[in-house]
């Protein structure tokens, strides 16, 4: 991995550079073949992941299969502290949409829910096919002041997927206390790259094959201690008190933790899951926002020297560029992976980018 040396299109950088430990971490763990700024979509696996869930095809193609339940408990585990709570509040699943629906499935016929205009599908059309909700969509600035006394729920992503605003999640949590609407927050833009106080909010959701770098097939849910009168509805045999005393016939206990809203997992999944989040623990989130921010705003200065301006979206590692969306496969042809994301060039910053990748892409920008 190259330092964060100042190139053509910086101004000085926010932040230091990389420390010698962060940098001789992502040097063992990725060797992107492409100028890859598109974690936004799918991130990178790092190689511990790859290997672990290799590792764990061999031994099924043995015949002696390994623990990969121990998998998913060692990454709910490393996602509860991500999050700042105990694991038992974390269910262990796969997507989004299930876990949105769930919660959907809690509130009573005629609930106002209040979302964010855009958001991302997953998150919100649940609500929408519920068909006896009041669902009510408003500009994400103006989330939290448009929380009344008739609001249920309010349902957000906390970064936006198209182009990266980030909500104000303190604001929400204050009006959804003020008038006693509960939360649900889609952290799957965020988590691992920007701070998580899960206990601001009563549900939190994501899934992992973004920022904290798994395969797909991992997501999670944070509830309240209460289990926030969420309903079991797909519960099987994996969300028993004793799972394997659960498989035949009526579960007769739901496990009494947030394990009773967990998806029959995705084992091979889970088993480089766990490798995953143990690297962004290791490096630690607080230094992964340094490096992402920077090298984003690197990328909005330079792209003001070009005569463009991007969503105004302070402080986020994802930057999208209006009216530049369809130039997102001559930028692929250059070696460059970005997103073509409702019309605007999206990119997206990591701890596997460097300060030549932000000038690369600008590169090629500037001659077209």
């Amino acid at each position: 991995m190259d330092g964060e040396v100042p190139g053509p299109h910086s101004g000085p950088m926010e932040t230091s550079e990389p420390t010698e430990s962060f940098d001789r971490l992502v040097r063992a763990e990725f060797a992107p073949r492409t100028v890859y700024l598109n974690t936004a979509a799918t991130a990178v696996l790092p190689a511990r992941t790859v290997a672990a869930m290799r590792d764990a095809v061999a031994s099924a193609a043995a015949g002696r299969p390994a623990d990969m339940f121990a998998d998913v408990e060692a990454s709910r585990e490393a996602f509860a502290r991500l999050a700042h709570v105990p694991a038992a509040r974390v269910a262990a699943g796969a997507s989004v949409a299930v876990y949105s629906g769930l919660v959907a499935a809690s509130l009573p016929a005629g609930a106002e829910v209040l979302t964010a205009e855009g958001d991302f599908s997953s998150l919100v059309n649940p609500f929408h096919v519920r068909g006896d909700l009041k669902v009510r969509a408003v500009p994400l600035e103006r989330l939290a002041e448009s929380v009344g006394p008739d609001t249920a729920l309010v349902a957000v992503s906390s970064v936006q997927s198209a182009d990266g605003r980030i909500a104000d999640l303190a604001a929400l949590r204050d009006a959804a206390r003020a008038h006693g609407a509960r939360t649900l927050i889609d952290v799957s833009q965020s988590v691992g790259w920007l701070p998580l106080a899960a206990d601001d909010f009563d549900y939190v959701v994501a899934v992992a094959y973004k920022w904290v770098l798994c395969p797909r097939g991992v997501g999670f849910l944070v509830v309240p201690g209460d289990l926030g009168g969420l309903p079991p509805l797909f519960a099987g045999w994996a969300a028993g008190e004793r799972p394997w005393d659960s498989t035949y016939g009526p579960v007769e206990e739901l496990a009494r933790s947030a394990r009773r809203y967990d998806e029959s997992p995705s084992l091979f999944s889970y088993a480089g899951a766990r490798h995953s989040l143990a690297l962004i623990e290791e490096i630690g989130v607080d230094a992964v926002h340094a490096h992402d921010t920077a090298l984003a705003d690197r990328f909005r200065r330079g792209l003001r020297s070009l005569g463009h301006e991007p969503v105004p979206a302070p402080g986020s590692a994802i930057v999208s560029v209006p009216g530049l969306g369809h130039r997102q496969q001559e930028v692929s042809r250059a070696g460059i992976e970005v997103s073509d994301r409702a019309g605007n060039l999206r990119a997206a910053f990591h701890l596997y980018n460097t300060a030549a990748d932000v000038d690369r892409l600008l590169d090629v920008l500037s001659a077209g």
